[in-house]
């Protein structure tokens, strides 16, 4: 089975896309191969990965307007079989020129289905707008990532909403595969607060890992490389290799 995971909060500064891209990083080895797709127009995920953004000739907009297949854009990365659709600001496009096309919703979904990967992640923007519906109706799984601050839980209503009319009106074998705390810091008492209240609403959707505050974490996209490539030692690289170990076991166990 092939699983697609949609990355995403409207909300902006969680760590959105370097949970995506450091998953998906972690998630790839020689038996698997890992495609991420870069649905936000700011293309972080592309640019975190080498890829430079600007110089891209075709990009995830001509996949969803139908000018171009996924094989035509797809790029290889410095990471053994993690893979990239990329993305510039053109992406946003997108969510105009779909605008009349009948089934917009859906044409994400019937492009994934060409792409060659055991595990697609998509990289969502941050907006409820019809990129993430795209990105919702092609998920069969839903990671959202929680920053550790006091108006977390603000909007997260409005997600779980979306999601849930998704799964009625269109997608109905979604699930959310659960919910990562990010920028968390243990010697903060906000952070615990944060991590009990999440707790409560998601009981054990809520990963037990949580991913720090790390400088190492932060660098790491400017020199478009993965945390793992950047500093493998770091606590942030050791708070990622956990949570793909739990994201492996809730996927194939």
């Amino acid at each position: 089975m092939k699983h697609i995971i949609a990355v995403t909060n409207q909300k902006g500064g969680v760590g959105k896309t370097t949970t995506a891209v450091n998953l998906a990083a972690r998630l790839a080895n020689p038996d698997r191969r890992v495609t991420l797709v870069d649905l936000d127009p700011q293309g972080n995920a592309t640019s975190s990965l080498g890829v430079t953004k600007d110089n891209l000739q075709r990009t995830l907009y001509d996949v969803m307007i139908g000018h171009c297949e996924p094989a035509d854009i797809v790029l290889p990365t410095s990471m053994h079989n993690l893979f990239i659709l990329p993305a510039n600001n053109a992406v946003a496009q997108a969510e105009v020129d779909l605008v009349p096309v009948p089934h917009r919703e859906f044409r994400l979904r019937e492009a994934l289905v060409t792409v060659d990967a055991g595990v697609i992640i998509i990289d969502c923007p941050p907006a409820l707008g019809l990129l993430t519906i795209n990105a919702l109706t092609a998920a069969t799984e839903v990671l959202i990532p929680v920053q550790s601050e006091y108006f977390a839980l603000e909007g997260l209503s409005q997600l779980l909403q979306t999601i849930q009319a998704v799964k009625q009106g269109i997608n109905p074998s979604l699930e959310i595969l659960g919910v990562v705390l990010t920028m968390f810091n243990k010697r903060m008492v906000l952070s615990e607060q944060v991590q009990t209240e999440v707790s409560k609403h998601f009981g054990p959707k809520l990963f037990k890992t949580v991913i720090p505050r790390n400088v190492r974490v932060a660098e790491a996209p400017s020199y478009g490389r993965t945390i793992f490539e950047h500093d493998k030692w770091s606590k942030g690289a050791r708070a990622y290799k956990s949570l793909a170990n739990e994201v492996e076991k809730r996927l194939f166990d």
